[in-house]
């Protein structure tokens, strides 16, 4: 009889019974992170990017995150199927990195919770506002972030963190034409709190 690994199991069972939490990533979650980051990638086939490379976190990257408490995953039934990573970028800004959940995991709040999850870690920190970097054009892209309160940074209020981020992104291959820097401005109640 055939035995099935952890992730066998959870593809074979309905979504109905999985029960999803967002937690500190675990130094053993890491090894699934790169498969979840490809996976998520194939979201944009078709929408005229296909000559981005299909580059994952690298392993130092993601255990760096791991070790400060700057990653977080999206559980199902324990076996991560998403995750979030930050950079503290500046003393009061901290810079969405990356957020990628599984497109099989998809469509049910998984990037929503993991987004509002570092919001408040952020505020809790004293962090006055979080960043990223996401494709302007994509319909889906661009106004999931604003729908969660972020809003465009036009390019001459980039700080020098900013810059230099969308900077590093041009010179992995991403047009900074197609970009956008967004930002949101945490609760300031919720700084106080940490």
């Amino acid at each position: 009889m055939e035995t099935l690994t952890p992730l066998a199991l959870l593809e074979a069972r309905p979504a109905a019974v999985q029960r999803y939490t967002i937690a500190l990533a675990r130094p053993q979650d890491l090894d699934r992170l790169p498969s979840i980051e490809l996976a998520a990638l194939t979201l944009f086939d078709g929408h005229g990017l296909d000559e981005i490379p299909a580059v994952v976190t690298g392993e130092a990257e993601l255990r760096k995150a791991q070790e400060t408490g700057h990653l977080w995953v999206a559980l199902a039934d324990d076996v991560p199927v998403g995750f979030a990573r930050i950079k503290v970028i500046e003393a009061s800004a901290v810079h969405l990195g990356e957020l990628d959940v599984h497109p099989d995991h998809g469509r049910r709040g998984l990037g929503s919770t993991l987004v509002m999850a570092v919001c408040d870690w952020a505020a809790a920190k004293g962090h006055e506002a979080i960043t990223l970097t996401t494709f302007r054009d994509i319909p889906w892209n661009m106004p999931f972030y604003a729908s969660l309160g972020f809003t465009v940074v036009p390019p001459e209020a980039l700080t020098l963190a900013l810059a230099s981020l969308v900077y590093e992104e041009s010179r992995r291959g991403l047009d900074p034409a197609l970009r956008v820097v967004m930002r949101r401005v945490l609760d300031a109640r919720l700084s106080r709190a940490g």
